[in-house]
């Protein structure tokens, strides 16, 4: 009986790997970009996202007549690339305005100390 059970399991075995494709998938190397892509993305939306969670940002949205979820949503909806070039938006705009004011009041103070002290 046993024998039979065996022959009758080996038989089974033998055309199961026959039958079945045990070497369907392949392993293959991946570019860098490939797989820095997916953790850019991520980057990229975190940027937009947390740019969207400031307060003045959510105060502006909502001066505008937009609910702050509208815009997450929409952001969600954004393709990979429309995302991308959002967050270098974000990135490249200026963080405490153009400089000028600084150039005109260090101009202002050394006017005044210049007279003041020119004696």
């Amino acid at each position: 009986m046993k024998s039979a059970l065996t022959r009758m399991i080996c038989r089974f075995l033998a055309i199961a790997l026959m039958a079945l494709p045990f070497q369907g998938l392949q392993a293959g190397m991946i570019g860098t970009d490939a797989a820095s892509s997916a953790a850019s993305v991520q980057t990229d939306r975190s940027v937009v996202l947390n740019y969207l969670n400031r307060t003045q940002t959510l105060n502006e949205l909502q001066a505008l007549g937009l609910d702050p979820q509208a815009a997450r949503d929409r952001v969600a909806a954004m393709t990979d690339d429309e995302v991308g070039t959002l967050a270098g938006q974000i990135s490249a705009a200026p963080a405490g305005g153009d400089g000028g004011a600084i150039l005109l009041l260090a101009a202002v103070i050394f006017a005044i100390w210049y007279f003041a002290f020119r004696r």
